[in-house]
């Protein structure tokens, strides 16, 4: 990185229309990320307690992310039916 010098501000594909649909895209990049914490730590080739006990971590932090992740999109359909809008 340069010293003093600012990085680009991050490309995003498309800005949300609507406060609901930041609320799903951020839902749906937490799945994403749930489901890609599980695969690392399927993928570990290390053994002993300590390695389960990561395993045991890595699984929890992945179901956090699913926990938070479906109350976003659940978030997002209220917002969704507060304001008239089916999804």
């Amino acid at each position: 990185m340069n010293p003093g010098r600012i990085p680009a501000p991050r490309a995003e594909a498309r800005p949300p229309s609507s406060p609901s649909d930041g609320l799903r895209t951020h839902a749906d990049a937490l799945h994403e990320h749930a489901r890609r914490l599980r695969a690392g730590a399927l993928a570990l080739d290390w053994k002993g307690p300590q390695a389960e006990a990561f395993r045991w971590r890595v699984e929890d932090l992945a179901d956090r992310c699913a926990t938070a992740a479906e109350s976003l999109a659940r978030s997002a359909d209220q917002l969704d039916a507060a304001a008239g809008r089916a999804r």
